[in-house]
């Protein structure tokens, strides 16, 4: 019986890695990035002054973006192109 729970709890997983990797092109195509809004330490991406998410160090600087959902980085303040 260990051995049937083993391979059901197995092919329960790979259905939902599945699932899982077939939704994150959706959702990533959904996102836009904006630049001049992200607090420090929040940041999506690299910038002239760091290379890796979430080394912001200071708030709303104009060359760290933060993803947000496509066509509302102006209405947060922020731009689709480094400043």
């Amino acid at each position: 019986m260990n051995h049937q729970k083993a391979l059901l709890a197995s092919a329960l997983s790979a259905v939902i890695a599945i699932g899982a990797l077939a939704s994150a092109p959706a959702a990533a195509a959904d996102q836009e990035p904006c630049y001049g809004i992200a607090k420090a330490g929040q940041n999506d991406c690299k910038s002239g002054a760091h290379d890796c998410k979430g080394h912001a160090k200071t708030d709303n600087d104009p060359g760290d973006f933060k993803l947000v959902p496509s066509g509302t980085c102006q209405q947060m303040g922020g731009q689709t192109q480094p400043m």
